[in-house]
């Protein structure tokens, strides 16, 4: 079957060309930073509950489009999701972010079953459908994940976490209950965003957002592996369907993991040089990013000069202008417009 070349300008540059002004989106772009964002959080009830809502989800997805015209939306849920589609108990606490039941043993992991995955997640598959006939005809839609380690700390931690102490331990102290979990969310997340895909996904996001807590053996071992499983089997089952990686803190194995996982774009975080990204990865797939996101909140002539640097390091080649990280509660939303201006006024 021949595929179609995209005409959306965020599936241009995925493919592989360059485009000016570049196409543009934010991560995080729906959030607490709008008004009317959180007008529709407290309408919903719980977090969790806003995210298995389709109606308010496709709202809040939508939200930013309207104020900013990005070039692509995400998906409004979150990667937590996963988790508590093979049944662990997720809770999100206002002040103390999300909640698990722990996975510390091989007792733990025998009660997660990924036969329910696809019932209890069908609120954000209907979302997605609902999302693909709601958003401009020039906008992308992109479906995500969390990435199998990323996602694994939360369900062994039991929550949020700055040093990893008990996902370590299970990795090296156990670890084939480790790579039982791993396996499970590998096959679990596939699954997940195969299903996506097939309501409307035009793109998927991998964000493998704890990617850079991990030494050079297990990063290749845990990051790179299970992300090129990911990306094969998207070939394979959902041809022309492009993929992002997002290996925060990688470092230097962003390399490694671009050449390996054979992602369609890879985001870059803040700490990338943009030279060294230009020279090493551009080459290999399209880069996205990678504004710091405090110069989001901070305005002014640091924002302009901020956006400047990135778009003139990176607009050279197949390139989708994005934060290092996602849009922060505190951002004044006359920030983003001002990016907005700046990035498609962009002439290069």
């Amino acid at each position: 079957m021949t595929q179609t070349a995209p005409t959306k300008p965020f599936l241009r540059a995925l493919a592989g060309e360059t485009i000016l002004p570049p196409p543009f989106w934010l991560m995080r772009q729906a959030g607490r930073y709008l008004p009317e964002y959180r007008a529709t959080r407290a309408q919903a009830g719980s977090f969790l509950d806003l995210c298995y809502n389709p109606e308010l989800a496709v709202e809040v997805t939508l939200q930013p489009l309207r104020r900013y015209g990005f070039d692509a939306a995400i998906l409004f849920s979150d990667i937590l999701v996963v988790p508590d589609g093979l049944g662990q108990d997720v809770a999100f606490r206002e002040g103390e972010g999300p909640v698990l039941t722990p996975i510390r043993s091989a007792r733990d992991l025998d009660g997660l079953d990924i036969s329910g995955l696809h019932q209890r997640l069908d609120p954000v598959y209907r979302t997605v459908k609902g999302l693909s006939s709601a958003i401009p005809s020039s906008t992308a839609l992109i479906g995500f994940s969390g990435a199998p380690w990323t996602v694994a700390t939360y369900m062994i931690e039991g929550g949020g976490s700055k040093d990893f102490q008990e996902a370590k331990r299970l990795m090296w102290g156990q670890p084939e209950v480790f790579a039982r979990l791993m396996d499970l969310l590998v096959e679990a997340t596939g699954q997940y965003l195969i299903r996506q895909i097939d309501a409307g996904a035009e793109a998927i996001q991998i964000f493998d957002t704890w990617a850079g807590a991990l030494p050079e053996p297990e990063f290749r071992r845990w990051v790179i592996e299970p992300a090129r499983k990911l990306v094969e089997r998207i070939r394979a089952e959902r041809p022309g369907i492009p993929v992002i990686g997002f290996p925060r803190g990688a470092g230097m194995l962003y390399q490694a993991y671009v050449k390996e996982t054979k992602v369609s774009g890879v985001s870059l975080d803040s700490s990338v040089p943009l030279d060294w990204a230009a020279e090493t990865l551009q080459p290999h797939c399209t880069v996205q990013g990678n504004l710091d996101p405090i110069l989001l909140v901070t305005g002014g002539e640091a924002l302009d000069g901020g956006i400047d640097r990135v778009l003139k390091s990176l607009s050279k080649g197949p390139f989708i202008f994005n934060l290092g990280h996602g849009i922060i509660p505190p951002t004044p939303p006359e920030n983003v417009a001002r990016l907005a201006e700046r990035v498609k006024s962009f002439k290069g």
